[in-house]
């Protein structure tokens, strides 16, 4: 959502509830909605202590409060209806946190439950913040019994042991209404009413100031259908199966002419031509997609869907078997396009989508049109996305009880065509990897294959330029 937040009329029956016409992503996401895979966005947040119950619900309660565009719910209305439009709430309509029975699979339960069941549209607000406590040892990968949601942790060395105590906080969002940053600033919020410590967002990294970069003519055309994740082992249950891996930030030399996310995006792209190439799916271009974030991180961030996407393409001869030698080229390569392509000015979905989020007939007879076209699309959509959300800009400490994040997973939607999306996210120095996938696609065992070569293909990005 880009609309500037606004604050919540109180109801009654001389002051209706303040309403507000979804915005172009809200629409479209609205009119392809799925029960087999619900559109949710998680953020699991890792913390070393235990928190009070009571005063944790007090402060999420008062940070919804200082965020009001959070306080929504879809405004009902009938078939002809020209606009799907929020309903700005002055409480929340249901608790929101709530506290599952801790247990060894409280851990798994919560994941599951976070790619299943999407917080309603129909409740304000359209999110769910579950606590996990005593989410120690038993978050380490179980089996594949584990409904395709399991964590490993590694070090330099291989596995390392997690703590044996410790909160994890599950946020569950429904991605119609809302992103994953948008929320984790009111969970940062949250934090700072909670332990009364200051929680401002760190400063961005200083990048050094240079010309944007034209797009280079061996750039690959969007024009042509990319290459598919060829298929694993599909498995007969619907949804979405999730891994998460915490891995070494990969190391870049100082000076570099890339940055973490240009390596990430290769080593998604590489991983992706890897997996295509042991299943025999013929050499095509790659197309990732990237979710780019221009919204301020402190207290004035609009709430709502707020990134843009741009697509960032690989030939097949960039992919083929690399050789290290080759890789600061490519690096380079990345850099460039990547820079080009984010200065490039562009609606959130593209021009097409904000034609068909135009009143010009009811929501009804457009979804229909909206939910046509994207099948009809759907050999041009990207290979996968890679959400990269960077370095955790807040510390997210809640106080000598709860402590300060030292792990915080996202994950973003795997529906089909893509049936794959990556995810990453750095605090305290680590990498936190989410894969998540449609299991009309691919399997637990696929899942930890990929996050496999993922891992190696991030080590191959360490070089020296």
């Amino acid at each position: 959502m880009t609309a500037l937040q606004q604050p919540a009329r109180a109801e009654g029956p001389l002051r209706p509830p303040v309403r507000v016409p979804f915005p172009v992503v809200d629409e479209v996401a609205r009119h392809c909605l799925q029960e087999e895979e619900p559109e949710t966005v998680h953020i699991e947040v890792h913390l070393p202590g235990r928190l009070d119950a009571g005063r944790l619900r007090t402060a999420f309660t008062e940070a919804l409060r200082r965020h009001p565009r959070i306080l929504m719910r879809e405004a009902p209305g009938r078939w002809y209806r020209r606009r799907y439009e929020w309903e700005l709430t002055a409480e929340p309509d249901v608790e929101v946190v709530g506290f599952p029975v801790p247990g060894k699979d409280a851990l798994r339960d919560a994941r599951t439950r976070a790619l299943t069941e999407a917080p309603p549209l129909s409740l304000s607000p359209p999110i769910r913040l579950e606590v996990v406590e005593g989410a120690g040892a038993g978050a380490v990968e179980g089996s594949e019994a584990t409904d395709a949601v399991g964590v490993q942790l590694r070090g330099a060395d291989g596995p390392r042991p997690r703590p044996a105590q410790g909160t994890v906080l599950f946020l569950t969002i429904n991605h119609t209404a809302l992103d994953g940053p948008a929320c984790l600033r009111v969970l940062a919020t949250a934090a700072e009413l909670y332990s009364g410590k200051d929680n401002s967002p760190a400063a961005p990294p200083v990048r050094t100031a240079s010309e944007t970069p034209e797009l280079p003519e061996a750039t690959p055309s969007n024009w042509s259908p990319p290459a598919r994740v060829a298929p694993g082992t599909p498995e007969p249950c619907p949804g979405n199966g999730m891994l998460v891996t915490e891995l070494p930030l990969p190391h870049r030399p100082k000076g570099s002419p890339y940055t973490v996310n240009d390596q990430l995006m290769v080593t998604t792209a590489l991983t992706i031509a890897h997996w295509n190439r042991e299943h025999g799916a013929d050499p095509r271009p790659l197309r990732i997609t990237m979710p780019v974030d221009d919204r301020p991180r402190d207290a004035t961030m609009p709430i709502g869907n707020g990134t843009r996407l741009v697509e960032v393409p690989f030939s097949p001869e960039e992919l083929a078997a690399h050789a290290p030698a080759d890789m600061p080229a490519l690096l380079h390569r990345t850099a460039t396009r990547t820079r080009a392509l984010k200065s490039l000015p562009r609606p959130q979905l593209g021009h097409g989508a904000s034609l068909l989020t135009a009143p010009w007939a009811p929501v009804s007879v457009r979804a229909a049109l909206t939910r046509g076209l994207r099948r009809a699309a759907a050999p041009w959509t990207s290979t996968t996305l890679l959400s990269n959300i960077g370095r955790i800009p807040y510390p997210l400490d809640f106080g000598e009880e709860g402590g300060r994040a030292h792990a915080v997973w996202f994950s973003a939607p795997a529906r089909m065509p893509r049936g794959l999306t990556v995810t990453t996210a750095s605090t305290a120095g680590r990498l936190h990897l989410a894969l998540r996938w449609s299991r009309a696609l691919l399997s637990h065992g696929d899942g930890a294959h990929l996050r496999d070569l993922f891992e190696h293909y991030l080590h191959t990005t360490e070089v020296t330029p």
